[in-house]
């Protein structure tokens, strides 16, 4: 064997054998739900749990279900979980190999995975160079573009001045969206459908992003009418692997904010899924991003698709990605983190089944999704065959008013997707929650509602369908319980009538889809 070969390999076995650690305490960095669940899969690998907490949260479930916990005192995010100094300081103390951070708070905080990584500590997560680049959707844009993923034409750079974003948007053509570079959630987002609108949305997006991020700069990209919000889960590793764990379907939002999704869409066929699929694993290269994150596209309704951006953590919505590939996303997490290769290949991957989540929040949808706050007087979850709940509540408890409303994730696994709505309205019925109004009821509409059913609903699902007064209802329960069965039943029964037609009268996008 050559010498340099001979010294090169030693070198990358050292390299090698510095990156394999086998991790035995790790902090959750978070709470609620999201904490729980981290918490569990820890426990799962063999490992000890340590949870942290606010005042608020001491009898919290991820508290009581942690092998260890601390307090981080005041319920303020600021002083709580937000605070980076106190999360290292009891990481220390309790001599955590690791932190998770969840998502939300401090997930995407290029600062506090640095201060984690400065500490000695590995963070359970991306590079901070991949952090910055996709926190920045100006930065994204401009790293992705090359690696063949296609993109909504825009600016490639922040808008300077008024003129300058005028002229921009009359080259782009109306409607065109401006869009805070930094953050998300919907924030700093603002629709211009006519020239003589564009100052006052722009002062708004520019005001918005700055309140909300410290950071005012906006860019314009062209706005797509009724799309649908298509996203796929990515896993890379360290030794240069990285694989699509296929898509999931979130077009039914509110304010920007998913409410419900499923795995897989009911629009994609294999063709397009395997295009989308290698895009996503071409976003992820073209900043080394290393473990689980998530490509955000957009598809029109001639199903060009475009990417949108790239949130670098678990989502909120990855457990129906786990019950259609039967792969744990935060046990890939740690594995990574602690330097192994996947141990998969992208063609050891297969959908199985079909997989939907509602996010049941503490608001009340009658009265335009206001979140709400109070005690659980009674909290039952459902149960039985392909039901799962994650979330962080029980019964006595209190809803916060510092944190976000969300209660828990009601999640179900179906045979087909006729199978997993279904389910998922039996789900519904068993779910008792007294004391807090909830987002339940919509849940239950949006998946009754013919479009649902069909396939063809877009994010204008909400705004074009659902009425915020209360309903009155002018029918007995029984008639209402009996139409709705029907209705299901009906619609089901269509789709199981064209189970041997070509992809084209399959695809409900396609049947349904404007000229």
């Amino acid at each position: 064997m050559d010498f340099n070969l001979f010294l090169n390999k030693l070198l990358y076995l050292s390299i090698l054998s510095m990156r394999m650690k086998k991790f035995k305490k790790i902090l959750v960095a978070n709470r609620g739900e999201i904490a729980l669940r981290v918490i569990r899969s820890i426990k799962e690998s063999g490992r000890i749990a340590i949870a942290v907490y606010s005042d608020v949260d001491v009898n919290a479930p991820h508290v009581l279900a942690a092998d260890e916990a601390y307090c981080l005192g005041s319920p303020v995010p600021a002083e709580s979980y937000l605070n980076i100094a106190k999360i290292l300081q009891i990481a220390k103390k309790s001599a955590a190999d690791a932190i998770h951070p969840g998502y939300g708070f401090l997930s995407e905080n290029e600062t506090f995975a640095k201060a984690v990584a400065d500490a000695g500590i590995t963070f359970i997560g991306p590079g901070i160079e991949a952090i910055r680049i996709m926190g920045d959707k100006i930065m994204s844009k401009k790293t992705v573009k090359g690696y063949h993923v296609p993109m909504l034409s825009g600016t490639e750079g922040a808008i300077l001045n008024l003129d300058d974003g005028k002229k921009m948007a009359d080259a782009i053509g109306y409607p065109v969206l401006i869009k805070a570079s930094a953050g998300g959630g919907g924030k700093g987002m603002r629709i211009v459908h006519a020239p003589d609108d564009f100052k006052e949305q722009m002062d708004r997006a520019v005001s918005e992003a700055t309140s909300a991020f410290g950071n005012g700069a906006v860019f314009i990209e062209k706005y797509i009418t009724n799309p649908k919000h298509i996203e796929f889960q990515i896993l890379s590793d360290s030794h240069g692997n990285t694989v699509h764990l296929f898509e999931r379907e979130c077009s039914i939002q509110r304010r920007y904010q998913k409410v419900i999704e499923e795995a897989p869409s009911a629009v994609l066929d294999n063709e397009l899924r395997q295009r989308m699929g290698e895009a996503a694993v071409n976003v992820a290269k073209s900043c080394n991003y290393l473990g689980a994150g998530t490509v955000e596209f957009i598809l029109d309704e001639q199903r060009n698709f475009f990417f949108l951006e790239m949130n670098t953590r678990l989502q909120v919505e990855h457990p129906v990605t786990e019950m259609i590939s039967g792969i744990d996303l935060v046990k890939e997490q740690i594995s990574i983190a602690e330097g192994n290769p996947l141990s998969f290949s992208q063609s050891d991957l297969s959908i199985n089944g079909h997989s939907l989540e509602v996010r049941v929040y503490a608001e009340e949808p009658f009265e335009n999704f206001l979140p709400v706050t109070g005690t659980f007087k009674k909290y039952r979850i459902p149960s039985g065959p392909g039901i799962r709940v994650d979330d962080g509540y029980s019964e006595g408890m209190e809803m916060p008013v510092y944190y976000d409303p969300m209660i828990a994730k009601l999640i179900v696994h179906g045979h087909d997707r006729s199978e997993a709505i279904s389910r998922m309205l039996r789900a519904i019925d068993e779910y008792q929650i007294e004391g807090i109004p909830t987002s339940l009821p919509f849940c239950q509409f949006v998946l009754t509602h013919d479009e649902f059913i069909q396939g063809n609903f877009t994010t204008s699902f909400v705004e074009k369908n659902w009425k915020s007064e209360r309903p009155v209802l002018q029918e007995s329960d029984e008639k209402k319980a009996a139409f709705v069965a029907a209705l299901i039943y009906d619609q089901l029964h269509k789709k199981k009538e064209v189970a041997t037609t070509s992809d084209s009268q399959l695809n409900p996008w396609k049947i349904n889809r404007r000229s």
